[in-house]
């Protein structure tokens, strides 16, 4: 468990350059997306090739694999878009919805009774958000499609959870994300019609972003989450990458300036959604003992 802890906050602090890599790179999110997976894709196909690893399953998992695949490359055109039309401090912080609808989620698929204490916590996250909507409205456009990302991005890890018992982590990570990409290459054509870019082509600085993007941020994290997801719950993972935004907002400040553009009310909204994280590994951390002392 505490291996798969320290896996699952390396992922967070990796998934934290994200949003800032999202405002360096200038391509619109969906180009964005299709050039991160297509890297990702090509590398894990590589490092499976040089590991010989097993990479044959059975094609109903194929297709169940490529579907969670193709929920995750929508999850982040939206979170890329979120940042677009808002900025990163934004878009992070929409993200840490993604514990409230997690607590929505996991008990539908799976069937069991919802936590009462885990929705509260997802509750008290969104209401930190609706409190930035509320002070800051000119944000709306972001806000509304950073709360699409986040209603995405439950689903995938509740899903991938049914799947991992089943398959190996490698083998899921390969699978999900050559889903996405072949399903972003098939809706592509039509994003473009509708959101029209100058240039397909990334330029200089693009390509180093991109394969920090791919390789680090994606490649690693990606692993690094699905190992820790064999031992920890996929609310815990959810709301740990609430912490997502601890790291990116701060970079964001650093980088971009952007507390020079926020206002007293993100500060208080963020701080709720601190709050509600801070709360939930509190009772984590309580919740491990008793069961420590119980053994």
């Amino acid at each position: 468990m505490k291996k798969a802890f320290i896996q699952l906050h390396i992922a967070v602090l990796l998934a934290g350059l994200t949003g800032i890599l999202g405002k360096l790179i200038t391509l619109n999110e969906g180009l964005l997306v299709w050039y991160r997976l297509l890297l990702t894709a090509v590398t894990l196909w590589v490092l499976a090739l040089i590991r010989r690893q097993a990479v044959r399953i059975s094609p109903r998992d194929i297709w169940r694999i490529f579907g969670v695949g193709a929920i995750a490359a929508l999850h982040w055109v939206a979170f890329y878009g979120s940042i677009k039309y808002a900025n990163v401090s934004v878009a992070l912080v929409c993200f840490s919805a993604i514990g409230f609808f997690t607590a929505l989620v996991e008990p539908l698929i799976f069937r069991h009774r919802v936590d009462g204490v885990e929705l509260l916590l997802g509750i008290m996250v969104i209401l930190g958000i609706f409190f930035i909507f509320r002070v800051d409205p000119h944000y709306k456009t972001g806000i509304l499609i950073g709360l699409a990302s986040s209603l995405l991005g439950s689903l995938f890890p509740v899903l991938n959870k049914r799947i991992l018992p089943k398959v190996p982590a490698a083998t899921v990570t390969l699978y999900e994300l050559s889903g996405g990409f072949l399903f972003l290459s098939a809706l592509l054509p039509f994003y473009l019609h509708f959101f029209p870019e100058k240039s397909i082509l990334p330029g200089t600085g693009d390509w180093v972003w991109l394969l920090v993007l791919s390789w680090f941020c994606t490649v690693l994290a990606f692993s690094l989450s699905m190992n820790a997801l064999r031992k920890i719950s996929a609310f815990t993972v959810n709301l740990s990458y609430n912490l997502e935004p601890v790291y990116g907002i701060l970079l964001a400040f650093a980088v971009f300036r952007e507390d020079k553009n926020l206002t007293a009310g993100f500060y208080i909204g963020f701080a709720w959604i601190l709050l509600a994280v801070s709360l939930q590994m509190v009772r984590l951390q309580r919740r491990s003992r008793l069961a420590a002392e119980s053994s």
